[in-house]
């Protein structure tokens, strides 16, 4: 496994819709795994490929309790295919926005269809944190970050700092 390199705020790679997987293959398993690895080391609770670079419909999350087992989740070509009605707002950060957070506003709960890492159909109904997550990993794969559910003044502040610190050189730029 490996550590790979999260790309960071703003970069026109995270603006990109990712592609569907036709066959889930020993190499978007091991793709996964390092994901994962990546995660935990960040530490995060979710990763999309394109913030590694990859533009591959692949979401890695884990919500479990800091103290608690890992639950690692692997998902391939996730959809949301039903929403809750009522909605939820949670403080959500992202992992290529380093330090920055902002209140967003999702379904509360959704049903999400996907393949496995064996290449299995599943589908799974998520509530609470990891709705919240699996959506916002999803949001990724379309290129759509956290900020672009927040207005338009704070989304540009955000933004704004995080070009500020990879000037400053206090963010690590991934190549392209």
């Amino acid at each position: 496994m490996a550590i790979l390199p999260i790309i960071t705020a703003p970069d026109s790679r995270l603006k990109q819709v990712s592609e569907p997987i036709a066959d889930v293959t020993d190499e978007i398993r091991t793709l996964m795994d390092d994901m994962l690895e990546t995660m935990y080391v960040a530490p995060g609770i979710g990763l999309a490929a394109p913030q590694v670079g990859v533009t591959k419909r692949v979401i890695v999350v884990d919500v479990a309790p800091e103290g608690e087992p890992a639950q690692p989740m692997k998902l391939v070509n996730p959809e949301v295919v039903e929403v809750a009605e009522d909605d939820v707002a949670y403080e959500e950060g992202c992992l290529s926005l380093p330090e920055q957070f902002a209140e967003v506003v999702r379904p509360a709960g959704a049903t999400i269809r996907y393949l496995d890492e064996n290449g299995v159909a599943q589908e799974l109904k998520a509530d609470g944190l990891l709705a919240t997550c699996i959506q916002h990993e999803i949001d990724h794969l379309d290129g759509i970050l956290f900020v672009d559910h927040v207005s338009a003044l704070k989304r540009n502040m955000i933004l704004r700092k995080l070009t500020k610190m990879k000037r400053t050189g206090q963010l690590e730029t991934v190549p392209a």
